[in-house]
This record gives structure tokens, C-alpha cells and sequence, in this order.
């Protein structure tokens, strides 16, 4: 039962990535209002000509891995500094967002722990 939750949960988050990630190369979805320091950030973002590419790059190939049972580990890593730079960005300049991105973060945290044997290689001597 457990398992079922946590590919439900992956799918939806995953599917939830990439429409973000599609939609910084498409618009098909308009922005909602930010403050004025928010649209500052993001302006600066989109003028630096490779930065929102590069996120949205990630945001796909992280929520794609995510999807996929054998390489969920893999995209909860790939997404971790996603998520933590889209709560700060909401925390700081942009509250209406910032409960969106805790739940975020804590389903991805939970991905992260369920698979945490997967990253114990990698930390051992």
C-alpha cells in the first residue's frame, strides 16, 4: 500500500515538474501577480538567456526520473536544489506560493528517505 502511495505521489510531482519545466519554454500558462522584487528576480532570470532553460531542463529530466520506479532516488536528488531554491524564492520574495513549495519539498524529502539505501554508496569510505 505504501509503495502504490508513493508512485501516486512520484507521478503527480513528476507530471507537476515537467508541465513547469514545458511551460518556461512554451507559455502556455500565464504568470500569476508577484511583488515587485519577485519580478525583479525572475526578469533578470529570463534576460540572463540561459538560466530559466537551464531550470526547465531540469525540471523535466527530474520529474521524468521521478516517474520512473528504478530511477526515483535519481530525480529526487536532480529536484532537491530545484525545490529548495523554489521555496526560498516564494519565502523570501513571493509568499502566496511558499505552502505549495513545503509540500513540495516534503514529498521530495520523503521520496529521499524512502530511498535513502540507494545513497549510502556514495557517502561510504
Amino acid at each position: 500500500m505504501k509503495s502504490k502511495i508513493l508512485f501516486i505521489v512520484s507521478l503527480l510531482v513528476g507530471l507537476m515538474m515537467i508541465n513547469a519545466g514545458l511551460n518556461k519554454f512554451f507559455n502556455y500558462m500565464s504568470m500569476q501577480e508577484m511583488t515587485e522584487s519577485a519580478g525583479t528576480l525572475m526578469y533578470a532570470f529570463v534576460q540572463s538567456g540561459w538560466m530559466m532553460p537551464l531550470i526547465a531542463i531540469v525540471e523535466i529530466v527530474g520529474g521524468a526520473l521521478l516517474i520512473a520506479n528504478r530511477f526515483r532516488a535519481l530525480g529526487a536528488i536532480i529536484l532537491l536544489p530545484i525545490l529548495i531554491g523554489m521555496f526560498l524564492f516564494h519565502a523570501v520574495l513571493d509568499p502566496t506560493g511558499v505552502i505549495m513549495t513545503v509540500v513540495l519539498l516534503a514529498i521530495n524529502g520523503w521520496i529521499i528517505a524512502e530511498n535513502f539505501s540507494k545513497y549510502l554508496p556514495m557517502i561510504r569510505e
